[in-house]
């Protein structure tokens, strides 16, 4: 047995703490300790980590024994989770204490085995103890590997180390990281005295062969290979034979890596749960109401849970809301993981779900990976997990331990979730598994490691490309392509900018590399294969704790007073600073969740196969079961129960949405038969959409393809969408053509070169170009010791690629002719760029082999005009509003126009004085090169080609070293007249002398250049004195620089020496004399500094500043009001559908939007039918199915609420405001007394009545009349044709006949009373949850507030679903009605405008106008009552009596009814009960 090649104490202690070794176990211990490389593939749980450490642990142990441990590290493990390095390290302290008790209980006395772990999150202190006194075993992530493997200190720590482990490698191996990792990898090989071994560890692996090349490099491994479940103890004997001695295999020399292969099937419990509420294509809250309550109710049935999503943000959503349905069962019981979290926050909650606090955590992938928190019971996944792997790892968390059963439930969001969860289950029965794909040579991480490598130590070309080649994801590197490489980071990022971002000394004649100064700290502080995502730091106050991070969009549109969600604990934002949210405890108040951007990660090729075979065998099995008497056992529904884990109700629903999806398109859309599905939707617009189930990656491809193409032939940019199931493109009148030519449009053999002319245009070429040149080291993430913010690289980013990719940025008119299709640069950076977008962001080569058998007729093509969208489509076009993209890019498109000028037009570069003088002064000290030894002086000699001795004072002390190394020569030349003496580097010698001699245009040009990009704006003459050539040669060069756009021509500074005369050099003028030029880079910079101000004119406007516009647009504002009837009907107009208390209307909603208001104009327009009035929203009491509620009366007050509106709009209002189930209700009456109902019959069988004949028809008393009409309007079921009927209900004098009102009572009011609605209701082509029914309430809220957003429309019972509101805003976005943006700052979501109101709160922010100082009383009965909702700070309740003072749109205090004035100071420190001062 195995276990004999161990130390008998680690024998006895394997067989007391954990038994009998797994199969896994047993087959590794032989391969490893045999010291071949060793590939691990076994099913969660397993033991594989033990497997790998044992043998470690033993060897070390013996070592300890015989007194040969000396503190050096020996064992290396590498993870992709900085959680999983710390979990590894407490799972490796306990078996070593218990070991080292073992050992003393013996009376064996040996040293301690020490674990440390080394990622981003070890404390400094730490950090330089681990190089005081290195542990034995050290634990890290690829990225800190990476650092370790740089500094120079820490690379004496990793010498020794003789084997390294790298677990859960599946993760690493199909990305960037991976290929980082297996660079680092091979500097380490080259490091250590000894050849490491190396051993991989995962449970999802496919194909396996390839991970193990990953694994072990480009050496031509043997792999010996078992597949075997359970092993004898001779079978154990001969594979540890052949593991010892392999067998040679025919062209194969280098050691072998055994790969142990257990397979990745496990018994496991998995179950789909289906919501109460029938799925849809989108998630309703009544659905996600469903899944808390079923989850909640899972919870309480296990001891532990862990719930999965996709993104950060569901993350923290789901814990909030299991918060609140599980706080019977103590506090701490619902935390949140994930990897925004600081480490601390992460940490306590893995402890607190180990002890049993906690009885659910909620995290993301963070706790995907191989993390042993505990005993878990059972594995929650909300939604699709989008991959057939992922769902293995993650169900594998629990039953994470030998023989235990895993336990997996998961929640469908909507039908196609649902469609995807029975397919993965399906899968994992099947035992499908997602196929890995390792990136090829990825050149940006190349760069970086080549300038780590360098730093490090001198290296000749050939040994580090082979370095590099023994990598497996660079076996194939050529050596152009690497030399590229080098080349560019030896003379920077690009030739025409100079020598700025260098890294490498390149001795092109002794063929050797190293670093530059600086190297070194470029690769520690900015290296790494993880993009930089534009993330804030969350800080605790006043401990100053770091909680977490936030996205970028979201720290900047917060307020200080809001509350966001973090970690399952609310936080007040005290202010938001470079980089950093300031928070404070808010102790549980309602909060809003923080969003991170681009989380959702797309479906795996094999997952999408899998869903569309699903469709298919659905359709087949339900069509047959139609046609014949089969067995259940071959039914559809019996098929999705038992083999996709479906319950009876998912399984109907599943039938229902394929079937009725194929009874629109004919057919079922699957990977062999595609669908094109064009129709026409509720606005008018055309959509077309391809059915093809092949995954985001894909669709994405063809989807910007087909656009690209579309545009072409219709001369018209198109809106598009991509999904896993599909595309969706909204078509214009002008794009008519045969439907099923849209398959035609794109050829295989074309594909690549349109593609990638639409890669350029979309936003993911900017993004990856960012994370490219940051990877590169080209982008620096630290600078001078302090992060650079976002923005700042973003900028920096485009940049770059201005100078390495014109065309890239170029403005489309000028592309014309050959230049038509923009040629990309032979560039390692923008070819490295093109390729992450062509198969990384999408899957290019896998739309070719589509494309390709369609052209073959494998792929069948059906083309159908449908009358409405098919149930396929509804996901596919409800995708976008959950997207996230809409709402900064407008802005941001607008704020580059002002930020990164770079080419200015004009009238600005004519204006003298226009720059900043200090600010020109900044960057030309920043650009004159700095030389501080003879590399650098090397350096400058290489960028300004030629340098007169006059310019060398500063410099000449490292001359002589140059020139004995051979790199400098001296020249002595003739110059307007005169023997000038200077110098050149040895390469540009012969070049130089021949511009003196001959005049070499070419050379000049780069003599000029070069110190144009080094100097800043100079005029001809000024210029022509440094370097002492002709004037009539260097205004020749810079006519061609200006030709090239190289240089610009202006004059730049306030005062400058250009004429000749005042130089002495020639008594005739010159045109260019009058100017000045500088370099277009430099330029932009300096323009940049001077800019600042117009960044305002894009910049949303303040909460306070949209507070003063709400004010003017409604009316409310000092000149701003209306006039006579007409201005009333408008101001009704905008009030329509906006409910207040019926005694407000007069006094606090009319009278201050009126310049002289008084009712009589109210009642002419009531009698003349242009208005009418009523309760919109039934009173909840009015049918009440409960038993309680029916008893009890409808007490009629002067607070209830009433809608003033046109009559013509009355219809679509009560429909918007009307509740189904309470109108259709057995007993519609219930609640109204008997008076009350009699009304009610009279007014339904008669029509309109006067007062008179109400009291006849009822034959009760005018005052019981007048109290059930009161009854009827506060029910919302009556109304009357004057307002003065209402006026006089309310008015108590009145109704009481007191004084001056005897002649006023109720029954003198003019007009008719008549039933505001009809009940039970009838139906009505406008009903609650219509399209044409939502545009109008959209509409109307436009119409009211001019630009409306989520927030804003907290208070309006017009709106049922924002959601619904943002279809239609889309729509009308898309026909140019509307305007999509950010306008106003702070609030998270979609914001939409009038085009006029966009212009005036522009123009009210230009003209000062929010600054006005006046005080404006306003009720909080009113609309624009936004206390608590576009502020911070307790809501105001709407009742007349209480009112606010705004100034300069800031609420300065209120008054509350008795309670009298209030600043907002004492309303805020009443609301958190915090005591004054």
């Amino acid at each position: 047995m195995p276990l004999t090649q161990f130390h008998p104490l680690i024998t006895d202690w394997f067989q007391s703490a954990i038994g009998q070794p797994t199969d896994a176990q047993l087959q590794a211990w032989p391969a490893i300790q045999s010291g071949a490389d060793t590939l691990i593939a076994a099913p969660t749980g397993s033991g594989k980590t033990l497997a790998a450490f044992l043998s470690c642990i033993d060897q070390l142990f013996k070592q300890a024994l015989a007194r040969e441990l000396d503190d050096h590290t020996h064992v290396l493990y590498v993870s992709p989770l900085k959680a999983l390095s710390n979990d590894i390290q407490k799972n490796l302290q306990k078996p070593l204490a218990e070991i080292g008790d073992r050992a003393l209980q013996a009376g064996l006395m040996m040293p301690e085995l020490r674990v440390l772990v080394r990622t981003g999150d070890t404390p400094m202190a730490d950090r330089q103890q681990m190089l005081k006194r290195p542990p034995h075993i050290l634990v890290t992530t690829p990225e800190s590997l990476f650092i370790l493997l740089t500094a120079e200190k820490s690379r004496r720590l990793l010498q020794t180390v003789r084997t390294v482990i790298v677990d859960e490698i599946h993760a690493l191996a199909p990305n960037k990281r991976g290929a980082h990792l297996t660079l680092s990898l091979e500097r380490l090989e080259a490091l250590t005295l000894t050849k490491p071994q190396r051993i991989g560890l995962s449970a999802t692996q496919r194909p396996i062969e390839l991970v193990a090349q990953f694994l072990v490099g480009n050496q031509s491994p043997l792999f010996v290979k078992r597949e075997t479940p359970l092993v004898s103890n001779s079978v154990l004997s001969t594979s540890l034979d052949d593991a010892q001695n392999p067998e040679p295999v025919e062209g194969q020399q280098s050691a072998p890596c055994i790969i142990i292969d257990v397979g990745h099937k496990r018994q496991m419990d998995l179950a789909v749960e289906v919501p109460k509420d029938e799925l849809s294509a989108i998630a309703t809250n009544a659905i996600w109401a469903d899944i808390y309550d079923r989850v909640a109710a899972l919870v309480r049935e296990h001891r532990t849970t862990l719930v999965f999503v996709n993104t950060r943000r569901l993350a923290e959503r789901v814990s909030h809301y299991l918060e609140e349905r599980l706080q019977d069962l103590g506090p701490d019981v619902v935390a949140a993981h994930h990897g925004s979290l600081s480490r601390q926050i992460r940490l306590l909650a893995e402890e607190r779900l180990k002890s049993g606090k906690t009885r659910v955590v909620v995290a993301t992938a963070s706790l995907e990976l191989g993390i042993d928190v505990g005993t878990v019971d059972l594995v929650c996944q909300i939604g699709s997990s989008r991959a057939i792997a992922t769902c293995l790892q993650r169900v594998g968390r629990s039953g994470h331990r030998i023989k235990a059963i895993p336990k997996g439930r998961f929640f469908a969001t909507t039908r196609d979730e649902l469609l995807e969860c029975a397919a993965i289950i399906h899968a994992i029965k099947a035992g499908t598994l997602d196929r890995i794909t390792v990136p090829p040579a990825p050149l940006d991480i190349l760069a970086q490691q080549l300038v780590a490598a360098a730093a490090t130590q001198t290296w000749t070309e050939e040994e580090l490309y082979q370095l590099v080649r023994r990598a497996f994801p660079y076996r194939d590197l050529e050596r152009t392509t690497f030399d590229h490489v080098v080349q560019m980071l030896a003379d920077g990022i690009a030739t025409n900018r100079g020598r700025g971002l260098a890294y490498l000394y390149h001795d092109r004649i002794n063929h050797r590399l190293k670093g530059r100064r600086g190297a070194r700290l470029a690769a520690i502080t900015s290296g790494g294969a993880i993009p930089d995502t534009a993330n804030y730091t969350v800080v605790a106050e006043p401990e100053g704790t770091v909680v977490g991070t936030v996205d970028e969009d979201f720290a900047v549109e917060s307020l200080a007073g809001d509350i966001m969600l973090l970690g399952n604990t609310s936080w007040r934002i005290k202010h938001v600073g470079m980089g950093k949210v300031h928070v404070e405890d808010a102790h549980g108040a309602p909060p809003s969740i923080p969003f991170w951007l681009g989380e959702a990660p797309s479906r795996t090729a094999e997952l999408s196969a899998e869903v569309a075979s699903l469709r298919a065998e659905i359709a087949a099995r339900a069509s047959a079961s139609g046609v014949s008497t089969l067995s259940t056992q071959s039914s559809a529904l019996y098929f999705l129960q038992h083999e996709c884990g479906l319950d009876p109700r998912g399984a109907q629903q599943a039938v229902e949405y394929v079937l009725a999806g194929k009874l629109v398109l004919g057919v079922v859309p699957t990977q062999e038969t595609i669908v094109a599905e064009r129709f026409f939707d509720e606005s008018g617009g055309m959509q077309l959409v391809i059915h093809a189930p092949f995954g985001g990656r894909i669709n994405k491809a063809w989807g910007l393809a087909l656009r690209k193409r579309f545009c072409v032939t219709f001369d018209f940019e198109l809106q598009a969408a991509a999904t896993d199931n599909g595309l969706v493109i909204s078509l214009g009148e002008k794009h008519s053509f045969p439907l099923e030519s849209v398959f035609g449009y794109l050829h295989s053999n074309s594909l690549r070169e349109v593609l990638i002319q639409a890669v350029l245009l979309a936003p993911m070429f900017a993004t990856r170009w960012r994370w490219n040149v940051s990877r590169a080291l080209a982008l620096l993430r630290f600078s001078k010791g302090k992060k650079v913010p976002p923005q700042i690289q973003r900028m920096k980013a485009e940049d770059l690629l201005a100078v390495v990719f014109p065309d890239a940025i170029a403005c489309q008119e000028n592309l014309t002719g050959q230049r038509a299709a923009r040629q990309i640069p032979d560039h390692p950076l923008v070819q490295e760029t093109v390729r992450d977008c062509l198969t990384e962001a999408m899957d290019g080569e896998g739309l070719t082999v589509v494309l390709r058998r369609i052209e073959s007729g494998v792929i069948r093509c059906v083309a159908i005009d449908t009358p409405s969208p098919s149930v396929f489509s509804h996901e596919i076009l409800n995708a976008n509003p959950y997207a996230f993209l809409d709402d900064a890019p407008l802005e941001e498109r607008r704020s580059r126009a002002v930020e990164l000028r770079r080419t200015l037009p004009p009238e600005l570069l004519g204006e003298v004085g226009a720059l900043d003088p200090t600010a020109i002064e900044d960057v030309v000290r920043e650009s004159w090169p700095v030389v501080r030894d003879a590399d650098e002086l090397h350096d400058a000699l290489l960028t300004l080609v030629w340098v007169p001795e006059s310019e060398m004072s500063q410099w000449v002390v490292y001359m002589p070293s140059l020139v004995e190394s051979g790199r400098a020569v001296p020249l002595t030349v003739r110059g307007e007249g005169l023997g000038v003496r200077g110098w050149s580097a040895t390469e540009y010698h012969q070049r130089v002398e021949q511009v003196f001699a001959e005049g070499d245009d070419s050379t000049l040009d780069t003599i000029l250049l070069g110190w144009m990009e080094s100097i800043g704006p100079i005029a001809t003459s000024e210029l022509t004195q440094r370097l002492s050539l002709p004037v009539e040669m260097i205004e020749a060069g810079m006519i061609r620089l200006e030709t090239q756009g190289q240089v610009l021509r202006g004059q730049f500074r306030e005062t400058s020496c250009v004429t000749r005369e005042s130089k002495g050099l020639s008594p005739y003028p010159s045109p260019l004399s009058l100017h000045e030029f500088c370099h277009r880079r430099l330029l932009a910079r300096i323009h940049r500094l001077t800019i600042g101000k117009l960044r305002k004119e894009v910049e949303p406007v303040t909460a306070a500043e949209f507070m003063t516009f709400l004010l003017q647009w409604q009316h409310l504002a000092h000149g701003s009001r209306q006039h006579g009837e007409a201005g009333l009907l408008e101001a009704v107009k905008q009030l329509a559908g906006f409910e207040a208390a019926a005694s407000s209307w007069d006094t606090h909603l009319l009278r201050p939007r009126m310049a002289k208001y008084e009712p009589e104009l109210l009642d002419r327009l009531c009698l003349s039918g242009s208005v009418s009035w009523g309760r919109l929203s039934p009173h909840p009491r009015l049918g009440s199915r409960d038993e309680a509620d029916r008893t009890k009366r409808i007490l009629p007050t002067s607070l209830a609420p009433i809608s003033v509106f046109p009559r013509d709009e009355s219809e679509w209002l009560l429909a918007a405001t009307q509740d189904n189930q309470t109108l259709t209700n057995p007993e519609p009456y219930a609640g109204l007394t008997s008076v009350a109902r009699e009304l009610c019959l009279v007014l339904a069988e008669r029509g309109a009545c006067f007062f008179a004949d109400l009291v006849r028809g009822t034959g009760h008393l005018p005052t019981e009349v007048e109290n059930g009409l009161w009854e009827l309007a506060a029910a919302g079921l009556a109304t009357a044709d004057g307002f003065d009927n209402l006026r006089a209900l309310v008015d108590p004098h009145r109704r009481r006949a007191e004084g001056r009102e005897r002649s006023r009572r109720p029954r003198h009011a003019a007009g008719r009373w008549s039933l505001l609605r009809s009940l039970p209701s009838q139906s009505s082509e406008l009903s609650s949850g219509n399209s044409a029914l939502s545009e109008k309430v959209a509409r109307q809220l436009l119409r009211r507030y001019g630009i409306v957003f989520r927030d804003l429309l907290v208070r309006e019972s017009l709106v049922q679903s924002w959601r619904d509101l943002l279809v239609v805003y889309r729509k009308l976005e898309l026909k140019g009605e509307v305007r999509g943006g950010r306008f106003v700052s702070g609030f998270v979501g979609e914001q939409f405008a009038l085009p006029e109101a966009v212009e005036a709160l522009r123009a009210a922010r230009k003209s000062g106008s929010t600054r006005s100082g006046a005080e404006i009383k306003l009720s909080a009965c009113d609309p624009l009552n936004l206390a608590g909702i576009l502020f911070p700070g307790p809501r105001v309740s709407a009742v007349p009596t209480n009112f606010l003072v705004l100034r300069d749109g800031l609420v300065v205090r209120t008054v509350m009814g008795r309670q009298g004035e209030r600043t907002v100071a004492e309303q805020l420190r009443s609301a958190t009960a915090l005591p004054p001062g």
